[in-house]
């Protein structure tokens, strides 16, 4: 990790977020920067090779009529073009808005319509927003290697670098606008969170256009000169473990869902493995158990948000106690504000503020901090124990439950594969605790009093779910995260 003077300076000189991506490799042009796998083999980028892309890519942007500082919509699905087009907009100053392929039209014609967006690229099939600005299709950044390099456009960094957006799951999607400086705040990860060095093969089982695997996956190896492993379009989980054996990967990053298909069926030895990355949703302590029993690594988890990347976390170097999520990152600034955690201003990863909404930016900060929504309670050592979002939290017979709290002692449900609490009405002004879940064997039928009777063994009564409701899945969201508004509806009364 660099220290805090040294990234005081980063901030305070003309700073470009992809060309520090991009400085490390810049340095090995030969090495191994990328390769996409597949069971038949794999498509390999050399550090050399994707700088070319990436700048050339840059000057293909510039020449349909943009300026640095521009906004272009990214409607690319899970391929190369993605992160090429994102990193060659910052590397020309444009502005790249990060939005999931999976999105309707309606959806992103209401999310990118404020932005004023000059560009958009897009694969084909993937919808556009109505009345939205020109489309250059992403087939015209084939070959984009060959095309003069743009140059690094330096400012400040503070300046906007890209948007993303929240997952919406507790309203309107807010579009978050970062500074290139944020991909200083990484720097706290690498260590804090990853344990990755220059050497390593980090593969990362999520698609090409998920902002879980631009940074983890891509841009946190690239930093640091390392290799980055991305599983081909169509690969399955089935599929990972050749290919984490095959391709010699040390590290793997994904979600708790990806780690759990892969421990269905028995794991071959892998011995350059030696740690696995989880975030996008809670990891249940029984995963991360079950997952160190057959491959005698260990799961390091982190917690983060959309405005701040990830900042809480387990790592090799100091593995999170059981049932927390971990401890706040070295260089952070994190802490506890009335339950609720929160981020300090000075942060280099938080932030600039949701575009177009300064209301809704100052509603987030108390004084000098940024307060995420999330709760949480002490753990031992400085560790947190996450509860949950304030807006989550259940109220069945006029208690206060986190639906993480009840997850977590639940784990391990006999005959369950997941499971996911949450209220449902069961007559008016009447609100009890149903659990959904579905069967680790899909065309078994579980028994609900098992369930009761473990549930009672690991619970308060109060905190017992009343109802037990299998279901062939649960609700998620584009990236995968759970959806927890849906849940209610998928009750069934008898």
């Amino acid at each position: 990790m660099p220290p805090t003077t040294e990234i005081a300076a980063l901030r305070a000189a003309p700073f470009n977020l992809a060309a520090h991506v991009m400085a490390a490799g810049a340095a090995r042009p030969d090495h191994m920067a990328l390769q996409i796998l597949r069971p038949t083999g794999a498509e390999r980028w050399s550090y050399g090779r994707l700088i070319a892309a990436m700048r050339g890519t840059g000057t293909l942007l510039l020449a349909q009529g943009l300026a640095p500082g521009d906004r272009v919509l990214l409607r690319l699905g899970n391929g190369p073009a993605f992160p090429l087009a994102c990193l060659g907009a910052m590397a020309a100053g444009l502005v790249p808005v990060i939005t999931s392929a999976q999105l309707t039209a309606p959806e992103i014609t209401a999310m990118a319509r404020p932005l004023g967006c000059r560009l958009t690229v897009a694969d084909e099939g993937v919808a556009l927003p109505e009345d939205g600005p020109p489309v250059l299709p992403a087939h015209a950044l084939t070959g984009a290697e060959d095309r003069p390099p743009c140059d690094w456009h330096m400012g400040a960094a503070e300046r906007p670098g890209y948007i993303v957006f929240t997952s919406g799951t507790t309203g309107r999607p807010l579009a978050v606008e970062h500074a290139h400086r944020a991909i200083l705040a990484r720097a706290f990860m690498h260590q804090g969170w990853e344990g990755l060095g220059p050497s390593d093969r980090l593969l990362h089982a999520g698609a090409f256009n998920w902002t879980f695997t631009l940074g983890t996956g891509l841009m946190d190896p690239w930093t640091l000169g390392a290799t980055a492993l991305i599983p081909g379009a169509g690969v399955t989980p089935a599929q990972l473990p050749l290919l984490l054996k095959r391709f010699d990967a040390t590290i793997m990053a994904a979600a708790p869902g990806v780690f759990r298909q892969l421990l269905r069926n028995p794991l071959p030895a892998l011995p350059r493995l030696r740690h696995g990355l989880s975030a996008g949703e809670s990891l249940s302590p029984d995963l991360r158990r079950q997952w160190r029993e057959a491959t005698g690594t260990d799961l390091h988890e982190a917690f983060g948000l959309s405005e701040c990347s990830t900042f809480v976390s387990g790592s090799p170097a100091r593995p999170a106690p059981e049932g927390c999520v971990g401890f706040p990152q070295p260089g952070r600034q994190i802490a506890l504000r009335d339950g609720v955690i929160a981020v300090h201003r000075s942060d280099p990863g938080l932030m600039l503020g949701y575009a177009g909404n300064p209301e809704a930016t100052a509603a987030r900060f108390q004084g000098d901090w940024f307060l995420t929504g999330d709760l949480a309670e002490p753990g031992p050592d400085g560790a947190f124990r996450t509860l949950g979002r304030r807006d989550d939290q259940m109220n069945p017979g006029g208690f206060r439950v986190s639906p993480l709290e009840v997850e977590a002692a639940l784990s391990g449900l006999p005959g369950v594969a997941e499971c996911a609490v949450a209220e449902v009405a069961v007559k008016p002004d009447v609100t009890v605790m149903c659990c959904f879940f579905t069967a680790q064997s899909p065309a078994e039928t579980v028994q609900t009093e098992r369930l009761s009777a473990f549930a009672e063994t690991r619970l308060a009564r109060y905190k017992c779910p009343r109802i037990w409701q299998q279901v062939d899945r649960l609700p998620r969201i584009g990236n995968g995260k759970l959806d927890r508004r849906a849940l209610p509806s998928l009750w069934t009364p008898a």
